[in-house]
């Protein structure tokens, strides 16, 4: 089963839209404006989606490899101004050209075949139109709060993430121009007690990654920390928004 599906119900409390969320929303929608047909690849329970089709008052479609995911978007306020479907990110269906603007975060990582998606990218956007992926910066993962308790992380991560200047080549290589990436750093701060509920749900999908014993022994170290007075958790968002227009 598609590990999202199980993760579905408890996703917008795990990871919940804050100011940080907000935040980096602003960025991608500054680069998104005057699109009219917008497609979110990878959308999840929607929360980008409805909240771009309220804002750039464009008409939007949101896809999903996730049943489950799909049907917590569905019951989002607002979700009845967007399309919702169902289908492989490699293998999108709609006509080729049909979109003006391409959204999709944090979900080029968890394709077997990047190329082959950028690719698909490049076909459902006329010419000229935009593409905004967001990801994180290499050192994102270096420097990772929870790697003290789970070394495994960044080895897992980097080696999955793709480094924004690779992924402008790729863009590149399908037909894109243009390509270039905008940094954003966000200090944040978690309650202890928040942390160690989002990693006792697998929050991210590297949670699922770590060998069993590497997540039970983190997961013990993490919960003594929190009993013995911990109380707060500072770490800094690396974000990486890489946009380019089809050529």
């Amino acid at each position: 089963m598609n590990h999202f599906d199980a993760l579905a119900p408890d996703y917008d409390r795990l990871r919940p839209a804050g100011a940080g969320w907000l935040e980096l929303t602003e960025r991608v929608l500054a680069e998104l404006e005057g699109a009219r047909r917008l497609l979110d690849v990878g959308c999840g329970t929607g929360r980008f989606a409805v909240l771009a089709s309220e804002r750039l008052g464009a008409r939007v479609w949101g896809v999903d490899a996730s049943d489950e995911m799909l049907r917590e978007a569905r019951r989002r306020p607002g979700a009845e101004r967007v399309g919702w479907r169902r289908a492989d990110v490699a293998r999108l269906p709609f006509r080729a050209g049909w979109f003006d603007a391409v959204h999709s975060h944090l979900v080029l990582h968890l394709v077997p075949d990047r190329p082959a998606v950028v690719s698909e990218l490049a076909r459902v956007l006329a010419p000229g139109g935009r593409a905004v992926v967001g990801t994180f910066a290499p050192e994102h993962f270096q420097e990772f709060f929870l790697n003290p308790y789970f070394p495994s992380i960044p080895a897992i991560d980097l080696a999955r993430f793709p480094d924004p200047e690779d992924l402008c080549a790729e863009l590149a290589a399908a037909g894109f121009e243009g390509a270039g990436v905008t940094r954003l750093d966000q200090p944040v701060s978690a309650a202890a007690a928040d942390v160690l509920e989002r990693v006792r749900g697998r929050y991210i999908s590297t949670l699922r990654l770590v060998a069993d014993e590497e997540y039970a022994a983190g997961l013990a170290r993490l919960e003594a920390d929190v009993a013995a007075g911990r109380d707060t958790f500072r770490s800094t968002l690396r974000w990486a928004l890489v946009a380019a227009r089809r050529g």
